[in-house]
């Protein structure tokens, strides 16, 4: 069965508030639909965002990548040897993971048509139903207990909150957090690469201390900063994960041989498609080392094709997947359909957008 055309498709989607880190602040994102047309007229839909602070991605160059190389490797490839269409995919340009990965979607959604099966059945099967934390966006104190109260009111019990930019206000957007959500609710930090490593342990080791009740924390130094990653995970008690740090296996494989990190984070728009992330778990399962699997701000179309990939990975346990939940309404019929803190796949093809 031939694969017959790709083709991109542009939209904007408003947040309905402003989304917060150490790196940026976003507004809106632009959004690539990806579309990959079979011969028989199945098409298979993914898409990417432009994420210039951890990609290095613009949307013109994930346009670029998909309709030059990328087009050039996979049209009039047969997609029932989908492993060496992807691995084509994989080699077609240096880099562009974002764009990769919207068109790694797209070829698996088309496939998963063909053969009338969800993605999650295709890859192995484990589950259709998960549990994603909220996020809290980094921001005056004040607003982020309020921003807290209400995430818990909504129904999360497990709450991500974005720190990194300032040490002394840090602890006390952290302090406020825990005030307002009282001692039931796990929080997750991350600094998204705000610390230094002496830094890092300084503030983890007071939290600890404090008995504030933190759960991990998500790379609190610069993402190639290895060594200061492993020094952080030495000196304190609290389970490390990296993020910015692994795009790759060979990434992962890396903190995995210096014993630098408790957990990794997944992601699709990093690593560039299913295939790789699917090795990134794998690894990581062998080393003993658990994953979660997360998502920068993203349309629900590349988040659903991520939540697939969790639901069928024994390894992936931790599941960061609030981000179509920022978005305003996409029109977007199908996929991921959230309840609370709940995600629930359905069983239609592919990834349920068709």
């Amino acid at each position: 069965m031939k694969i017959r055309n790709i083709k991109c498709q542009k939209r904007t989607v408003k947040l309905k508030k402003p989304f917060k880190t150490a790196l940026r602040i976003v507004t809106e994102i632009d959004v690539i639909d990806v579309y990959v047309d079979l011969e028989n007229d199945i098409t298979g839909l993914g898409s990417a965002s432009s994420t210039w602070q951890i990609t290095g991605e613009s949307l013109e160059g994930i346009i670029t990548a998909i309709n030059g190389p990328i087009k050039q490797a996979v049209v009039n490839q047969d997609i029932l040897f989908l492993n060496r269409v992807v691995m084509d995919l994989e080699k077609s340009c240096a880099g562009n993971t974002s764009a990769k990965a919207a068109v790694d979607i797209a070829l698996h959604d088309a496939y998963c048509q063909l053969f009338k099966m969800p993605l999650y059945a295709l890859l192995g099967g484990y589950t259709n139903k998960l549990e994603t934390d909220m996020t809290v966006s980094i921001d005056d104190p004040g607003v982020m207990y309020q921003s807290a109260k209400e995430k818990v009111a909504e129904g999360f019990n497990v709450l991500k909150i974005k720190v990194g930019n300032d040490e002394r206000l840090d602890l006390l957007r952290i302090e406020k957090v825990r005030e307002a959500v009282g001692s039931d609710v796990l929080l997750r930090l991350d600094a998204n690469q705000g610390w230094i490593s002496k830094q890092a342990v300084h503030i983890i080791q007071f939290l600890e201390q404090e008995k504030w009740g933190i759960e991990l924390v998500e790379q609190p130094v610069p993402a190639d900063d290895l060594e200061g990653l492993k020094f952080v995970r030495d000196h304190v008690s609290t389970p490390i994960m990296a993020d910015e740090s692994v795009f790759t296996p060979r990434d992962a494989s890396r903190l995995l041989q210096l014993g630098a990190v408790d957990l990794i984070n997944i992601k699709l728009m990093k690593c560039g498609g299913v295939r790789r992330a699917w090795q990134i778990a794998d690894l990581c399962e062998a080393a003993g080392i658990q994953c979660m699997i997360g998502s920068m701000m993203e349309s629900v179309v590349s988040v659903t094709a991520a939540s697939h990939l969790a639901a069928a990975h024994p390894n992936i346990t931790y599941y960061d997947l609030d981000a179509p939940l920022w978005m305003t309404d996409e029109n977007m019929k199908g996929g991921m359909q959230f309840e609370g803190n709940s995600i629930r796949l359905s069983d239609a093809p592919g990834i349920g957008f068709n």
